[in-house]
């Protein structure tokens, strides 16, 4: 699925919404606040150290709760997928009570707020989905798109270069950078970004766009 690129702001003012915000086109993903990621390798193996913020002991879970967090978490990513995004909510939200350390159902839950322009709530999901599997770069993306809906650039700029760096070979990655540092207005940086996305994928149209904005 590919969702038009936003068009760069002109000024602080203008906030953007979720609706608006860069694609990341991958084989599965959800299609929730203009975002989609691929879920279908996560789970509760990808976990190490347990979230600051689960109310549920690490020592406390089961492998039976894992078990059942792993089933609503494939559920509610299906359901996302089809678009029924309260349903998909109240599976993540099961999920995350038998095994709050379920970085699917954190991230997709994440998407969800993110794209009911909840960003301080996806931001809270998509840390501990990031503190949980700090070798992915979606979760980082994820906040930097929330970071940016709330004009905290910087923040989401830290973020991509993270992101770049535990994924490289992502193009996603490196044209969403390009687009928080055209934001930030850092043109070399965003130009450098979009042309290594380009690199990779060279017929994202958002990053030859964002390229001939940046004059690279």
């Amino acid at each position: 699925m590919v969702v038009p690129a936003p068009r760069p702001c002109s000024g602080p003012a203008r906030r953007p919404r979720a609706s608006q915000f860069i694609a990341l086109v991958v084989v599965v993903g959800l299609p929730l606040g203009g975002c989609s990621f691929d879920l279908g390798s996560w789970g509760s193996d990808d976990k190490s150290k347990p979230s600051a913020t689960a109310e549920k002991p690490a020592d406390t879970i089961t492998a039976q709760n894992i078990s059942d967090a792993k089933d609503h978490a494939t559920r509610g990513q299906a359901l996302a997928q089809s678009g029924k995004t309260d349903e998909a909510l109240a599976e993540f939200e099961q999920a995350l009570a038998a095994d709050p350390y379920n970085v699917q159902a954190l991230y997709g839950r994440g998407l969800i707020y993110q794209g009911q322009s909840q960003h301080q709530q996806a931001i809270e999901d998509f840390t501990a989905a990031s503190g949980l599997s700090p070798q992915k770069a979606a979760p980082l993306l994820g906040r930097a798109m929330s970071y940016l809906a709330l004009d905290k650039a910087k923040q989401a700029a830290a973020d991509v270069d993270e992101a770049v760096q535990a994924d490289p070979n992502n193009p996603a990655a490196w044209s969403v950078r390009g687009q928080v540092y055209e934001r930030l207005g850092e043109k070399a940086k965003a130009a450098a970004s979009y042309n290594h996305a380009l690199a990779l994928r060279p017929k994202d149209e958002t990053a030859r766009s964002g390229l001939a904005r940046t004059g690279g």
